[in-house]
């Protein structure tokens, strides 16, 4: 289970998050069997996904972020609830590239950088908010930092982390936000921009055991934060039989006169849990008999 720590500047000027998602990432790559590479972008994208989601007000309220640069890897996609319960999906799971030229885990050649970065923010309103902004690197967090900066003029520094061991499993994982507030001084902007550049990488952090509440303490050193609250997060698909028999019945009449006539089951997969619903052809003219209504 996720850790996730919202804190804020003692005056009142700088918030700070940041989440252990190691326990998230790894039930990803159980559930879609991810290369290293892989594992370690999705990885980073559902993690910042945890985190802008604990930043929503309401129950109902969901972010969905998707990322195509192009590169082999396809689209990438993280859903997030406001608890920072998340679930993703990745084209393609199984790529193999070399690594960069730091020796490290290429994300950004699995990614692509010929693409955007969607941010669609379901808040209650008649209309989802859609952000988008061109990709900047394809490493997920400098797109994050990138996002807020464009789409919402929000002065933020992301750090994104997953540290993949030689056996494919997540040693590590997790990330940081930080956001100015308004009235922030040019003082106080150089001293958290020295304290994230004396931070070493969140995965290293993660893996000596740091928190994610000492992860939030050394980015705002000198600031006397204050814990908001605590969240624990956890990966998490909201799919069920009835959500899926909603998805049958929007393909229409003709459509399931068609499956009923091949006189098999038909098989539904859910791309993010990889969970398998059944419908005979009993089941599949109840649904008929629904859809004509």
């Amino acid at each position: 289970m996720g850790e996730l720590v919202r804190t804020i500047s003692e005056n009142g000027g700088i918030i700070a998050l940041a989440v252990d998602s190691t326990d998230i990432v790894s039930r990803m790559e159980n559930i879609h069997k991810t290369s290293a590479v892989v594992t370690a972008g999705l990885g980073r994208l559902l993690t910042a996904a945890s985190l802008m989601g604990s930043m929503l007000k309401g129950k109902d309220d969901s972010i969905t972020l998707r990322i195509n640069g192009g590169g082999p890897a396809g689209s990438l996609i993280a859903v997030t609830d406001y608890m920072g319960n998340v679930r993703g999906y990745v084209a393609n799971p199984i790529v193999e590239i070399p690594l960069n030229q730091y020796g490290k885990l290429d994300v950004s050649g699995a990614v692509g950088k010929e693409g955007y970065l969607s941010v669609v923010k379901d808040i209650g309103l008649k209309d989802p908010y859609v952000g988008q902004i061109p990709i900047v690197s394809g490493e997920i967090a400098e797109d994050i930092t990138a996002y807020y900066a464009t789409s919402e003029q929000i002065p933020t520094a992301c750090g994104l982390g997953v540290l993949v061991g030689e056996d494919l499993s997540v040693i590590s994982a997790g990330g940081y936000i930080i956001q100015l507030l308004p009235g922030v001084t040019d003082d106080e902007i150089t001293q958290i921009e020295n304290n994230i550049k004396a931070m070493p990488p969140v995965s290293s952090m993660l893996r000596d055991k740091m928190t994610p509440e000492d992860i939030c303490k050394k980015a705002l050193e000198g600031f006397n934060p204050q814990v908001l609250d605590r969240m624990h997060c956890v990966y998490h698909c909201n799919c069920s039989r009835e959500r899926v028999e909603k998805a049958l019945l929007s393909l229409g009449v003709q459509e399931l006169e068609e499956m009923i006539a091949e006189n098999k089951t038909q098989s539904v997969n859910c791309h993010f849990c990889n969970k398998i619903y059944r419908f005979n052809s009993n089941e599949l003219s109840q649904l008929l008999e629904k859809a004509k209504k």
